[in-house]
């Protein structure tokens, strides 16, 4: 028999496998799986730490290649360097062989050696650099002080030894003595000359001023370039300060102060002939320096550049191969036979192509040992699998953010495709306004590739539904001209039904009545544009729009009741359809589904006519509901014959389910239960075997006494069918009344507040419309009555206010409040008449997810 065709009105059928893999072919196996991306493993080794488990050594390996490539781009990023992504849409990865992989990993080590030690090189060599260049500024500072500073040295000398003195005074005050070199040298005067952060100064100098007294003389003045910090390649603002004193002590308080501060003290001779040739020393090191520097950055740079052009494969390659040794750490090891054991789940129409993958790789491998792939029968629950395309990727989204569905039942995301647009577009119906939005969801469906790299959070959050965006354009272009809105207009594409003719004596300012024509012609599709602008537009369209919210509620959970049904065929459930669907259904339908019918008979009457059986004063439908249940049997104004009747049968009709929902399938489980107990049939859960690898028995794997067999054509793949059991809880019957008690309170109470839920439908419509006509006589509309120069100036500027306005505000604002409310009506209205959510997503091991998903590797794709 063929299996079922997948679609995408049930999850896939899922199947439950084990795969006997040769330890030598166990990497080759899961790599080719994961480009599969069809299986998802089970972790066979919850019980082995993560330390303990066979694949850690080249988990760790593997880690420290991953920290390598890192620096790499660190570096890249610290030089300025691009990185060359790499753009999986255009170019395939060839899955590495592992002697590529230990290559890649030695040339990783070799080559984070080399950086390490050209980076390493470059910092020295850029500190050598900044030392010598605070060098040559001292020795130009301290130098320059020297030739302009000339003073009494009697004076100085008085000056040092007077407590009293200027402690941080400036020497170029002083005046008509000898060279200072020759007066320090004779007054046994040293001093310290160095640079310090010119955050520092101030707090220097009063160190300096409490710990020596004042016993010394300062000058200091700025570098006027910024000098750069090696370490983190900011800019340093710094001073160049030289400090006078008397006597070998002071001067060794002042280094150890100058040290302390972070300052750096360098040395500079007094003799000018010998400062010069410090000077010029310095400048030819300093050049030296400079050169060896260059040559290195560039060196360092051309390593970089070369690693960037690979760098991306590189990442990417590692971050497959230590997700294949991940997984192969959740496979389980027999020693003995040296042999991997796997169990994972995977879509049973698939299974073709998982047996002719593992058969492709077996004979690259020339392995005479096939591997083997066992199919499981078992009581688990699978998970829940739904193929989506580019198409309905995204309603399937919307659909999961809310649950996942349980296994095997209706995927709500079905009728959702249709009506989740729909019902948007009833709530943002202007035909205007959706050609804007089918416009953008066009352009960016026509410039996907392109657009698809852009990474603006908010965008990316649109560009991902863009066919959902697409969908709701068309069907508000739909609504709108069906509420014949365009921009808060009105378009006359057919000639309407309404004829205004001026009474007798008809003065300007007047109300003027409109009469259909006589003829029998009516306005062939949408609303009459005659209805605009009139007086009573707003009660029209009032009544027109909050009926048909209620129908479109009452559609829209009907059918939803509908699938509940159809669930319980498929699970094989009757006691669901009798217990649950046919009396919910009767409950809702003799109410509300009454209640559309009186809205439909009352559209078909003419109450105008003059026959004494039809005509008069149309009944309200809102007070007629809510008499049928406060005064059954008693009418305001009747909407029909024998209405009072039909309303109390209606309502008995609907009284007498309640009871049904409450008791029938409590109790029928209760006696279903009860007469499998006295057949003598065992419980499902007696069994506690949980997997064919439980026990350490030779026979483990095999059913009904026989073991393994291989295929005829030596493919070597086997199907077995095999038990797996697991524990299932005791029948309660209390625990399944509450649930049902639970269950029909809300279905009842859900009927009455659903419904009315619905007519936000009606609320967001006439919001829409209202705000639409406000923009337009606040902008746009005033400027058209002027004219002249100022009118082609107030046209233009209310032009682009208007259209910005209405992009920013109708369009994204109010177009993202009507998808919300679009959204819990699928929520909540229409899902929880039938969907259970109990279901857990299938994640399948796949090196696209793996790409999509890591944030890390988004920055190497392109």
């Amino acid at each position: 028999m063929a299996p079922k065709q997948d679609t995408p009105f049930r999850s896939a059928d899922m199947s439950m496998v084990q795969l006997y893999v040769s330890n030598e072919i166990g990497r080759e196996v899961v790599t080719a799986l994961g480009e599969l991306g069809l299986c998802q493993f089970r972790d066979l080794n919850e019980d082995v730490s993560a330390f303990q488990r066979t694949f850690t050594q080249e988990i760790r390996r593997l880690d420290n290649v991953e920290r390598q490539l890192r620096y790499f781009h660190a570096q890249m990023e610290k030089a300025g360097i691009s990185l060359r992504k790499l753009d999986l849409d255009t170019e395939r990865l060839a899955s590495p062989s592992t002697s590529e992989i230990d290559e890649l990993a030695e040339r990783s080590q070799k080559l984070e050696q080399r950086i390490f030690a050209l980076n390493d090189s470059y910092e020295t060599l850029k500190k050598r650099e900044g030392d010598l260049t605070e060098w040559r500024w001292v020795l130009r500072e301290a130098g320059s002080f020297f030739d302009r500073a000339h003073g009494n040295v009697e004076e100085i000398r008085a000056s040092m030894d007077n407590d009293d003195a200027p402690l941080l005074q400036d020497i170029e005050q002083h005046h008509g003595a000898p060279e200072v070199e020759r007066s320090f040298s004779g007054m046994n005067i040293g001093f310290v000359a160095g640079v310090i952060t010119r955050e520092r100064v101030a707090a220097f100098e009063r160190i300096l001023w409490r710990t020596l007294r004042g016993n010394l003389y300062m000058n200091q003045s700025e570098i006027p370039e910024p000098l750069i910090d090696p370490t983190n390649n900011e800019s340093i603002n710094k001073n160049v300060f030289v400090i006078f004193a008397h006597g070998k002590e002071i001067l060794a308080k002042i280094r150890k102060i100058s040290e302390s501060m972070g300052a750096e003290v360098y040395s500079v001779d007094e003799n000018s002939d010998l400062r010069r040739d410090q000077i010029h020393e310095v400048n030819n090191r300093l050049q030296d320096v400079q050169n060896v520097l260059r040559n290195t950055q560039a060196t360092l740079e051309a390593e970089l550049n070369q690693i960037s052009q690979s760098l991306s494969a590189w990442m990417i390659l590692i971050a497959k191969e230590k997700a294949v040794y991940s997984t192969l750490n959740l496979f389980s090891y027999d020693r003995a036979r040296r042999t991997l054991i796997a169990e994972a789940w995977c879509p049973t129409n698939d299974m073709p192509l998982i047996r002719s993958t593992l058969q492709d790789v077996t004979n690259r491998a020339g392995l005479s040992v096939p591997s083997i792939i066992n199919e499981i029968r078992t009581n688990k629950t699978p998970p829940t699998y739904l193929k989506t395309n580019k198409f309905t990727e995204g309603f399937q989204t919307i659909v999961n953010a809310y649950g996942t569905a349980s296994y095997q039942e209706v995927n709500p995301a079905m009728p959702v495709f249709v009506t989740f647009p729909f019902l948007f577009a009833v709530m943002f119906g202007d035909f205007g306004h959706a050609i804007i939005m089918l416009s953008a969801a066009l352009a960016m469906i026509y410039w996907e590739k392109s657009l698809k790299k852009v990474t603006f959070e908010l965008f990316a959050m649109v560009f991902y539904g863009r066919y959902i965006a697409l969908v709701m354009g068309v069907f508000s272009i739909f609504t709108g001209l069906i509420y014949n809105d365009v921009f808060s207009k009105s378009m006359t594409l057919f000639p309407s039904a309404w004829k205004y003719e001026k009474p007798d004596g008809w003065q300007p300012g007047q109300t003027i009545e409109a009469r259909l024509n006589d003829d029998g012609y009516r306005y062939p599709f949408g609303l009459d544009w005659a209805w605009h602008n009139t007086e009573n537009t707003l009660l029209f369209s009032n009544s027109y729009k909050m009926k048909m919210s209620i129908i479109l509620g009452w559609a829209h959970m009907t059918y939803s009741l509908c699938f509940s049904f159809i669930n319980a065929r498929h699970f094989k459930k009757p006691i669901d359809i009798w217990g649950n669907f046919i009396p919910g259904m009767i409950f809702f339908q003799s109410i509300f589904g009454y209640l559309v019918v009186c809205i439909i008979y009352k559209w078909t009457v003419d109450w105008t006519n003059d026959d004494p059986n039809i005509g008069g004063q149309p009944p309200g439908l809102l007070n007629m509901l809510i008499y049928m249940f406060l005064q059954p049997g008693k009418l305001d104004i009747p909407l029909y014959k024998g209405q009072a009747t039909v309303q109390i049968i209606l309502l008995l009709l609907a009284f007498v389910q309640v009871p049904v929902l409450l008791f029938l399938k409590p109790f029928y489980l209760r006696w279903e239960h009860n007469r499998a107990r006295a057949k003598g049939y065992r419980g499902i859960g007696e069994t506690s075997r949980v997997s064919a690898l439980d026990g350490d028995d030779e026979n483990d794997g095999l059913v009904n006494g026989h073991g393994n067999s291989f295929d005829d054509d030596g493919e070597g793949v086997a199907m077995i069918s095999q038990n797996i059991n697991e524990e299932h809880e005791e029948f309660e019957f209390g625990e399944v009344m509450i649930h049902q008690v639970i269950h029909t309170i809300e279905f009842c109470l859900n009927c009455v507040s659903h419904t009315a839920s619905y007519l936000r439908l009606w609320a967001l419509s006439l919001a829409h419309q209202q705000l639409s006509i406000v923009l337009w006589d606040m902008t746009l509309g005033p400027t058209l009555k002027m004219s002249g120069a100022l009118g082609v100036i107030m046209i233009v500027a209310g032009f682009y206010l208007w259209f910005f306005l209405t992009i920013a505000i109708l369009v994204c604002m109010e177009g993202t409040s009507a998808m919300l409310h679009s959204l819990r009506l699928a929520w909540v209205e229409s899902f929880s008449k039938f969907a259970e959510f109990a279901g857990w997503p299938f994640a399948p091991f796949s090196f696209n997810t793996l790409l999509e998903e890591t944030e890390e590797l988004k920055e190497f794709l392109g």
